[in-house]
C-alpha cells in the first residue's frame, strides 16, 4: 500500500477542520457578522466587567486625594478630612421646616422600615416546620369469616393516634465504631554503628549521690562525690574585681603611708622650731645675765 502524499493529507485535514473557539457574543450567521465589529464586542465585554482600580484625583490645592479609596461608595458619607470637623454656620435652607409632602414621605419610609423589621422578627419566631394535622378518620366494613353472633358485619373506624412531641424516643441509636486510623508516620533511623570507647566515656552518667543523706551508710569515695556534684565539670572563673580590689588596697596603703610620712615630717619640723625658739630664749636670758653682771 502506497503512502499518502503530503498534498492529499493537507487537503483532507483542511476539509475536516472546524473552528473550536468562538468569541463571546459573536453572531452565528454570516449576515450578522458584517454588522458586528470588534469594537462592539470589546464594549460588551467592558460593560460586563467592573474595574476595582481607583482613578487618581486631586483637590483644589493640587494635592492627591487619598480619601478617594474610602469614598468609592456614593451612598455613604465619609468624613476623612480635618475640615469636616470644623462646625459650619447653619443657613436658612437647613433651618427651614420640612413641607407636608416631605413629612408624609419620611413617615411612610419609617413605617415601611418598621414593618419590615417586625415581619422579620415574626418570621424568625415562627417554627420552621409546621405542626402536622391529624388525618381524617377512615371507615372499614369488616365481615368475619365465622358469623356466630347476631351481627354479621361490622363498621370499624380507623383513627391515627396523635404523636406526643415531648415523648422520649422509643429506640436507642447506637453509634457505629469508627474504622481504624491511618497508619503512623514511619520514623527513619540511621543504620546502627558500633560505639567506641570515647562514646562510652561521653555517655557515662555518674550515679546520683546526695551530699546530705546516706540512709544505708555507704562509704562513698571523695572523687565519686565530686563527680556526682559536678564541680569538676565547671571551670574556675576568677572575677576581674579581685584585681581591682587588690589595686584599691595597694593605692589606699600607699596613700596612708604618704600621709604618715607627711605627718611625721611636719611634727619633726614643729619640734625643731620649738627647740630653736627655746635655745634662742636661753641665749637671750644668758646674754641679759652677763650684761647685768658686767653692769654691777
Amino acid at each position: 500500500m502506497a503512502a499518502p502524499s503530503p498534498r492529499s493529507t493537507s487537503r483532507s485535514t483542511r476539509s475536516t477542520w472546524a473552528a473550536r473557539r468562538r468569541c463571546v457574543g459573536a453572531p452565528t450567521t454570516p449576515t450578522a457578522a458584517a454588522a458586528t465589529t470588534a469594537l462592539t464586542l470589546v464594549a460588551r465585554i467592558q460593560e460586563g466587567s467592573t474595574s476595582k482600580t481607583v482613578a487618581l484625583k486631586m483637590d483644589s490645592d493640587g494635592k492627591i486625594r487619598y480619601d478617594s479609596i474610602v469614598a468609592q461608595d456614593s451612598s455613604k458619607t465619609v468624613f476623612s478630612r480635618h475640615t469636616d470637623l470644623v462646625p459650619r454656620a447653619p443657613d436658612a435652607a437647613s433651618l427651614a421646616r420640612p413641607s407636608e409632602e416631605e413629612v408624609a414621605e419620611t413617615t411612610e419610609r419609617t413605617r415601611a422600615a418598621l414593618e419590615q423589621l417586625i415581619s422579620g422578627k415574626i418570621a424568625a419566631a415562627r417554627p420552621s416546620k409546621p405542626a402536622e394535622q391529624q388525618k381524617e378518620a377512615t371507615y372499614v366494613r369488616y365481615t368475619p369469616s365465622q358469623t356466630t353472633g347476631p351481627a354479621q358485619q361490622r363498621v370499624i373506624k380507623l383513627v391515627e393516634i396523635p404523636a406526643d412531641p415531648l415523648e422520649p424516643p422509643k429506640f436507642k441509636h447506637k453509634r457505629v465504631p469508627g474504622g481504624p486510623p491511618s497508619p503512623p508516620v514511619p520514623v527513619m533511623h540511621s543504620p546502627p554503628r558500633k560505639l567506641s570507647a570515647k562514646d562510652h566515656q561521653d555517655w557515662n552518667i555518674p550515679p546520683c549521690i546526695s551530699s546530705w543523706k546516706n540512709p544505708k551508710g555507704f562509704t562513698v569515695p571523695l572523687d565519686k562525690r565530686l563527680a556526682a556534684d559536678g564541680r569538676g565539670l565547671e571551670k574556675p572563673q576568677i572575677s576581674d574585681k579581685f584585681a581591682k580590689f587588690t589595686e584599691a588596697l595597694y593605692m589606699a596603703e600607699r596613700k596612708a603611708r604618704e600621709e604618715v610620712e607627711t605627718r611625721a615630717r611636719i611634727e619633726a619640723e614643729l619640734a625643731r622650731q620649738q627647740l630653736e625658739e627655746k635655745e634662742q630664749l636661753l641665749h637671750t636670758l644668758a646674754k641679759q645675765a652677763r650684761e647685768e653682771r658686767y653692769a654691777s
